[in-house]
């Protein structure tokens, strides 16, 4: 994959606002925390396209493995990439991926509520794609069933994501419009 500058720029940014936003955690009682990550991750995948969405997320991915504390609650390392929310981490990547793949192939160039509708259908499969990840691997992690496993690490999430979805819809576009208008990009 051959990138220009201008993407190196654009994935560092996205991973960047990750780091910075994910870290913002609210506890809850299982292992899982509420967190702006999803909001980032979707973020990046519908600005940057799915290969350069789930690079940007790499990074991220990296950074704290490494022990960068960009995970929910300032925190970082090995052990919480390879642990029970792991799964979830690892995930942002294919979500971004989806998200971004989805929504450049049938709705960046589209006009109108078609546009918004792209953007929503590709980023409510992208959450589940991160939903199924994350969950199997919390499951292998811990020996939970399936329906504990949802009841801890899914339901009380699903409100929370289309919250984070929508607001994606809103800042997505004009900050799509101000990039392209500062930076044309010519192909």
């Amino acid at each position: 994959m051959k990138m220009s500058t201008y993407d190196l720029v654009l994935c560092a940014l996205c991973a960047a606002v990750t780091c910075v936003l994910a870290p913002l955690s609210i506890p809850l009682a299982g292992e899982v925390p509420i967190s702006l990550a999803t909001f980032a991750v979707l973020l990046s995948g519908i600005l940057l396209g799915g290969k350069l969405g789930a690079l940007s997320q790499l990074v991220y991915v990296l950074l704290g493995s490494v022990g960068v504390p960009v995970f929910a609650g300032w925190t970082g390392g090995i052990g919480i990439t390879l642990g029970v929310t792991g799964g979830y981490i690892i995930g942002y990547i294919p979500m971004a991926f989806v998200a971004g793949f989805l929504y450049h192939l049938y709705g960046k160039n589209a006009s109108g509520a078609r546009k918004y509708v792209v953007m929503f259908g590709s980023m409510i499969l992208a959450t589940a794609v991160l939903y199924l990840f994350g969950t199997a691997w919390f499951m292998a992690q811990t020996g939970m069933t399936l329906g504990a496993s949802l009841a801890a690490c899914v339901i009380p999430f699903l409100l929370g994501d289309l919250i984070k979805i929508a607001a994606v819809m809103l800042v997505a576009v004009p900050i799509e419009a101000a990039v392209k208008k500062a930076v044309p990009v010519t192909e």
